[in-house]
């Protein structure tokens, strides 16, 4: 048990949620998980801060609103509403929501743009390079993996403008020997790893921290024209809503910072533990204690994408199987460090076998059997047997482990720790046969100590699973008509009080009807496809801007023509690339293309398609790449260009 935890502050964070789209499930992970943490630390006496929120700044945003006709701020106000209901849906207990649209929060984003300029660790130039509309960052030519934006894959442009930029180079051997001297600092060491190799050892470039291109953005109050960039304006947001202020902080601020932790995904670790700590080392700052970056919760084995048809959304998945359930899968479905998985079948699998057959089904034969047997009043226990002792000892063994799992993270091990508290629960009924016991009345004492221990046993299930599944914690507490549900009582085996009435037996899950819940789902995927455009599909449709425009001489520069494609194959070293072997007419050449995620290659061979043929060659992962075949991009997907079959190989495209 904790001693010295009461009344210590603990402040934790979600990364705030991105105003571009209503968040799918995947996205919901990361505030169930936040909130457990949060629970958890509460239940221990901690005096928790728990913030979540909304980033609401940026040129998607400018592109989102209009397209849908009105204003970003009108756009964001409705995401933001959608993201909190989510919050709310799932039945989190956040203590702030902020939103960086709030006025204090700008304010305070220009006063630290401001400092840091004021300070030279901000300075002002141009910045020439390749751009990433949809993470909106720029990148190096380096930085790129098969010439594309390497944390989403998409096209990048070029494009030049003037702008601030933050000198993370002037910090990068502080921030070197805070991360090596601080092994708890980055979780799963995997990131740490990664962040320290791959980034910050090879050299920091100055971070872009204001841009001109767009206006949906704070401004830059000493130079118009200029808007701050989403690293300074976003991340300031764990320690603007304390009331941090450069001219003078709030007691608030002092008592709370810095955050215990950060809860982030795993593709924005690089931002919050290089970009982030930098920019507090520069105002003089304490850095967070630690940061932990989650894997992904994948459908199946993709990515969630309203093209590939595979969304669920939290809410929705609410109404059919209930919040807790939602709640348990998340949290148990997801490793510490790897890939979770949700579809609809280990869904059901999960409540069927976890929820509905072993805490549900032990909860309600266990009152059942005590009102059956003793009219519901729980009984004293006085014949005891070594089975006994090792059930207790299970209790105490499972309160030490998933306190260990929680403080490190490692969340589903601990929802696991607890789940298997119960079947060992299941397994001592089985041990100790009380409908056997029943049928002898000289066998009533041994009865009423295994009803006890039983409840007693139910009892730390209960307790222990509140941070993950708040409603049936209540609710098993509520049939045992038991007030005690302190973290602190689970230091004795004991605290159910003989004597009491058990309430009803009432079923906390009853099992799921595979037929009956797939007929729902299909009738809710039939009812949002009948209703208005949603934000995923307004994105999707939306064409790309114009490039700039060329002359018929630059047109006439590039030579276009149709070849046939004779073989196709996966490139051993890449997930992306895939190898054609082109007839164009001209003797066959090889042509290397990043579309393997969309395509078979056996669906690509015999086609037609369109190539350009002048382009310089290039080595892509040791293939050399003659020529770039073109595609189409439909939403989250690319579309192979390909002609009618009577096309001669080698035919130029006028």
């Amino acid at each position: 048990m904790c001693k010295n935890c009461k009344g210590k502050p603990y402040y934790i964070t979600t990364a705030i949620a991105y105003t571009s789209r209503k968040p799918h499930i995947g996205n919901s992970y990361e505030i169930v998980l936040t909130d457990a943490i949060a629970r958890y630390k509460r239940m221990l006496g901690y005096d928790v801060f728990f913030q979540t929120g909304t980033d609401e700044h940026g040129q998607k945003i400018e592109m989102y609103a209009q397209a849908e006709g009105c204003s970003p701020k009108e756009y964001v106000d409705k995401v933001a509403g959608e993201i909190r209901d989510i919050c709310d849906v799932l039945n989190t207990s956040y203590d702030y929501f902020i939103r960086t649209t709030d006025e204090k929060h700008e304010k305070v984003v220009q006063k630290i743009f401001k400092k840091l300029y004021e300070q030279g660790d901000i300075y002002k130039g141009s910045y020439e390079g390749l751009y990433c509309t949809p993470c909106e960052s720029f990148w190096t030519e380096s930085q790129l993996v098969d010439g594309k934006c390497p944390d989403c894959g998409r096209e990048v442009k070029a494009a030049k403008e003037e702008a601030y930029f933050l000198k993370l180079s002037k910090y990068q051997k502080q921030l070197e020997e805070f991360i090596e001297s601080r092994p708890d600092f980055i979780y799963p060491e995997s990131r740490k790893k990664e962040m320290l190799n791959n980034f910050i050892k090879p050299g920091l470039q100055d971070l872009c921290v204001s841009r001109t291109s767009f206006k949906w953005g704070i401004p830059v109050d000493f130079d118009e024209g200029h808007v701050v960039y989403v690293w300074i304006d976003a991340l300031s947001n764990y320690i603007t809503s304390l009331g941090y202020d450069p001219d003078g902080s709030s007691e608030m601020y002092k008592k709370y910072w810095p955050a215990d932790a950060h809860i982030i995904g795993k593709d924005i670790v690089r931002f919050h533990t290089i970009y982030w700590p930098i920019m507090l080392m520069a105002l003089g700052e304490p850095l967070p204690k630690q940061v932990y970056g989650h894997p992904w919760l994948l459908f199946g084995e993709d990515k969630m994408s309203k093209s590939r048809g595979n969304v669920i959304y939290a809410d929705e998945l609410v109404k059919l199987i209930g919040v807790d359930a939602v709640r348990y899968y998340l949290l148990s479905e997801m490793p510490f460090s790897s890939d979770g998985s949700i579809t609809y079948e280990t869904i059901i699998e999960r409540f069927n076998s976890d929820l509905a057959n072993t805490l549900g089904n032990l909860v309600n034969r266990t009152i059942a059997m005590n009102n059956k047997y003793f009219e519901g009043v729980i009984q004293e226990p006085s014949v005891s047997e070594d089975v006994d002792e090792d059930l207790k000892q299970c209790c105490f063994d499972t309160v030490k482990k998933v306190d260990e799992l929680v403080n490190s993270f490692h969340m589903s091990d601990a929802v696991e720790a607890v789940i298997n508290l119960a079947k060992r629960c299941n397994k001592y009924i089985d041990e100790t046969t009380p409908w056997v016991l029943a049928k002898d009345e000289s066998s009533k004492p041994r009865l009423g100590t295994v009803l006890y221990n039983l409840l007693e046993a139910i009892r730390f299930v209960a307790v222990l699973i509140e941070p993950f599944m708040p409603d049936t914690s209540k609710a098993i507490l509520a049939q045992m008509n038991c007030s005690e549900g302190s973290y602190d009582s689970l230091e004795s085996f004991g605290a159910t009080k003989s004597g009491a009435k058990v309430g009803e037996a009432t079923p906390i899950f009853a099992r799921i009807d595979p037929d009956k819940l797939y007929a729902e789902i299909e009738q809710m995927q039939k009812n949002s496809a009948e209703g208005e455009q949603t934000i995923e599909e307004v994105e999707e449709n939306r064409i790309e801007e114009i490039a700039p425009e060329i002359t018929i001489d630059d047109f006439s520069k590039v030579d276009m023509r149709v070849g046939e494609v004779k073989a196709c194959e996966k490139v051993k070293k890449s997930k992306k690339l895939l190898k054609f072997d082109i007839d164009d007419g001209m003797g066959g050449r090889t042509i290397v293309s990043g579309i393997a995620q969309y395509y078979k290659p056996e669906e690509l061979v015999g086609k037609k398609v369109l190539f350009v043929a002048n382009l310089k060659p290039v080595k892509l992962c040791g293939v050399e790449s003659q020529g770039m075949i073109l595609s189409a991009e439909i939403g989250d997907s690319l579309q192979v260009i390909t002609v009618d079959e009577n096309k001669i190989n080698g035919s130029k495209l006028c």
